[in-house]
């Protein structure tokens, strides 16, 4: 029951839309499926690991974490807004046909794994993601110091699996859509998530 609740926390958070969700959807777009799959692990690692966090009652992490948002949501900012201006900009995008070409050659350590970690960074640039937890987590009665660490576990567990699921659904369906895109609609296409992209950075560097 408790993995169950938690799958539908980690569904739920996941599905929200936001900066993440756009770039996963852009590099999905720009670079294939499977670039953006890598793309939503990272994402669903970090909302584990928050989860983790607020699941376990580790106060001493989500304080110093929260202590420091400024700094970390500055960088955060910064890098979305530079990603935005950068994909905006883009003059062509990349055939289906080429992007599996690039896909075959892409070495992983220094390509998936690097998707992968940037991601997964750039979700930890929010660190209030914690307080969502905590508040989501005391609902279900769960979390906080004095949780049991097994039940906790459990859950985080379902959340990062929930997570999972949403963006393998999201990247496959948008993966899908690309094969069917022309290369000048799907520019365009790119070039509005780029838009996008820069407005959210410019929102998180205002809330700095």
């Amino acid at each position: 029951m408790l993995l169950l609740k938690g799958l539908l926390i980690g569904l739920s958070i996941a599905a929200t839309v936001g900066p993440m969700s756009m770039l996963c959807i852009q590099r999905t777009l720009e670079r294939g499926r499977l670039v953006g799959m890598f793309s939503g692990l990272g994402i669903a690692t970090a909302d584990g690991l928050y989860a983790l966090v607020a699941g376990l009652g580790l106060s001493a992490i989500m304080h110093l974490l929260i202590s420091q948002q400024f700094w970390i949501r500055l960088v955060g900012g910064l890098f979305l807004f530079y990603l935005g201006l950068k994909t905006m900009l883009m003059r062509k995008v990349a055939s289906a046909s080429s992007v599996q070409a690039r896909t075959k050659q892409l070495a992983v350590l220094t390509g998936f794994i690097g998707i992968y970690l940037s991601m997964l960074l750039l979700t930890l640039a929010n660190p209030l993601t914690i307080l969502s937890f905590v508040v989501i987590f005391a609902g279900v009665g769960i979390g906080g110091a004095h949780a049991g660490s097994g039940n906790a576990l459990l859950l985080v567990l379902g959340v990062f699996l929930g997570s999972v699921c949403w963006w393998l659904i999201l990247t496959s369906a948008v993966g899908f859509i690309r094969t069917r895109l022309n290369v000048r609609l799907l520019l365009w296409i790119n070039r509005a998530s780029g838009v996008i992209l820069l407005a959210f950075g410019v929102i998180a560097l205002v809330g700095v």
